[in-house]
Parts: C-alpha cells; structure tokens; sequence
C-alpha cells in the first residue's frame, strides 16, 4: 500500500485540518458529495476535511482498493445518528501527495444531514469568506 493512503488512514478520521494538509497536493481539487462543485488548494481543502472529521463519527475504513496512483478507500460513519457508506476516491501526483479527491456516499438522507453540518460550519468560519473570494 502507498505510504500516503496508509497515512491517510490514521489521519483523516481525527478530522485534525493539520495532518490532512500534509498529505494535500497544492493544487488538490476536492469534489464533496454534497453537491456538484469542485474545491481547489491545499488551504481550503485541508479546512473542508478538518471540518468533516469533526461532523463524521464513528468513522472507519472497511476497504481500500488500488494500486500506484489510483485508490478507494471505502468507509462508513455516522452524521449525527444516521448511518452512511461512501467511497474515498483518490488520486496521487508524481511526489505521491494526493492530487484529486472524490467522496461518494448514501443514503440521500444523510448527505442532507452532512450538508446541513458543514454549511453551519462553514458559516462559522472566516476563512471560508477568504477561500470563496479567492477562487472566485
């Protein structure tokens, strides 16, 4: 297994925005599956992870599939007390960081869910102001 997806394992459950920057790509486009948008850079997308780390609970991976720059990690977690599966889709750059990130998931009901925890986050974070103007 590549280094980085083997970290990426301990990592991203801990929802800890520093340790996911490290295994970010600068130029990193994140897809939610929230909604059709792409997010692109290291800052906003290493902010966007944290804050899902902190709305998932019970977050594990089941299996990870791939080989050489392509993988899926699959998971389940809970948002708040509804249950949800989904697939980690990455794709690492030539410096083996993580250059393309794709998250699906079901049930519908929980992506609400999530979608309604991450915009209140998101309202409450300043920084998000910031990456909105930039990217505009």
């Amino acid at each position: 297994m590549h280094p980085t997806i083997k970290r990426m394992q301990d990592v991203v459950a801990k929802g800890d925005e520093s340790l996911i920057r490290e295994l970010l790509a600068e130029d990193v486009q994140f897809s939610p599956p929230t909604y059709f948008s792409t997010w692109s850079g290291r800052a906003p997308v290493a902010a966007i992870l944290g804050h899902v780390g902190q709305v998932f609970s019970d977050f594990r991976y089941r299996r990870i599939m791939g080989e050489g720059k392509d993988w899926a990690l699959e998971f389940q977690c809970k948002v708040g007390d509804l249950d949800a599966v989904g697939a980690d889709l990455i794709t690492l750059n030539e410096d083996g960081l993580i250059q393309k990130f794709e998250v699906v998931m079901r049930p519908h009901k929980t992506i609400g869910a999530l979608r309604d925890a991450m915009m209140a986050r998101v309202m409450s974070d300043a920084r998000f102001l910031e990456f909105k103007d930039a990217l505009s």
